[in-house]
């Protein structure tokens, strides 16, 4: 019989290739892309790509108890990623603090240890590689200060990744940023920037993008810092948010065409806001999209029961315009959702979520981690 026959004959049609492909785990059709040309060209093909395996994506939480971390996960080929962080050693009163593009930041302490040291611990998820950082430089004086870290990473930019712990003076409570601590994967080392004398107070809602660390600060703005180079520590400065109706404690920080974006609730609380900002033309924030909550959350009301000051019975808790997602807790119904805004689709993704819960989005990166 002909050989070329044969092979002929044997052959698969794309569409059966590709449904095959689709039932492999994220991390071996990447490994299949790599020897396979006409396999790599079904990934960037519109009338296949929404078939094929996705970067698996969800939300992490620091959890209470004996795990360190939970991963809530929204893709179902996370079967390789460890949600539990189960892979990091042994530490006492080990806390997950913060996650940015795939890298997971948790600190530890230990009784042995004076209350003023904090210990960091960068970890991924997906290839369960972990880094012990330094110790922070101690203070003398522990209990009029608070610290605050967070983690800063963005594979599009840097291959390395940056830690930033702000040092804010207590009073009563906290009354301004005292110090700063920027640890450098690249220089694996601390370096202190202890020349700040403003009131800032800055909240939890931040995001890394292209080298810069953007926070939302006590007064409704948001305190830029520019990622240091060669040891020397990040220019910061303030730029005002949008003119909204509502808190970023009630929304988010995203990203899209790496532009940093921020969604807030609507005037009328029906919509979530979109808003992009220009950092090429004097950071201008232009309004992108609207998204009706009322098809998102199937409901006219959202205000949380009748109490005064009224309270938005929701948060927008991630977003992702790239993917089409929006990620909302709803405080009604005690649950996390997720809302594709090109669809129309809703899907549950928890029940009896914890609303005061701090979710982290999470993309799952499969890079070698730093060091």
């Amino acid at each position: 019989m002909d050989s070329k026959k044969v092979l002929t004959d044997a052959s698969l049609t794309d569409d059966l290739v590709v449904k095959i492909l689709s039932r492999v785990p994220f991390k071996s059709f990447c490994r299949f892309k790599c020897v396979c040309k006409a396999w790599l060209a079904f990934s960037s093909d519109p009338h296949y790509r929404h078939k094929l395996p996705k970067i698996p994506t969800g939300l992490f939480h620091g959890c209470k108890g004996g795990s360190v971390a939970q991963l809530v996960s929204l893709s179902r080929n996370d079967e390789e990623i460890d949600g539990g962080l189960t892979f990091l050693p042994h530490r006492e009163h080990l806390k997950f603090v913060d996650c940015c593009n795939g890298l997971v930041l948790c600190k530890y302490k230990s009784n042995c240890i004076p209350p003023n040291i904090c210990r960091f611990i960068v970890c991924n998820p997906a290839t369960r590689e972990w880094r012990t950082l330094p110790d922070t430089h101690p203070d003398p004086y522990t209990m009029d200060y608070t610290y605050k870290a967070f983690l800063a990473f963005d594979p599009s930019w840097s291959a390395q990744f940056y830690v930033f712990n702000f040092q804010e003076k207590f009073d009563e409570m906290p009354i301004g940023i005292n110090k700063l601590e920027v640890f450098s994967s690249d220089l694996s080392t601390w370096i202190v920037d202890a020349a700040w004398s403003s009131r800032i107070q800055i909240f939890e809602p931040h995001h890394f993008i292209g080298g810069v660390l953007c926070v939302h600060t006590a007064g409704g703005d948001i305190l830029v810092l520019e990622a240091m180079g060669s040891g020397i520590p990040p220019r910061h400065f303030i730029i005002e948010l949008p003119d909204v109706h509502w808190s970023l404690m009630c929304g988010c920080f995203g990203q899209s065409s790496g532009l940093l974006q921020c969604a807030f609730p609507g005037e009328s609380s029906d919509t979530a806001e979109v808003f992009s900002l220009d950092a090429h033309h004097s950071y201008e924030w232009s309004l992108k999209r609207r998204v009706s909550l009322r098809d998102a959350l199937g409901r006219d009301v959202f205000f949380h029961n009748d109490e005064w000051p009224r309270r938005l019975g929701y948060r927008i808790a991630a977003l992702d315009l790239e993917r089409g997602v929006i990620i909302l807790v709803d405080k009604e119904q005690m649950k996390l959702l997720s809302y594709n805004i090109n669809t129309g689709k809703l899907r549950k993704i928890q029940d009896d979520c914890r609303t005061t819960t701090d979710y982290r989005y999470y993309v799952a990166c499969y890079s070698k981690l730093p060091g």
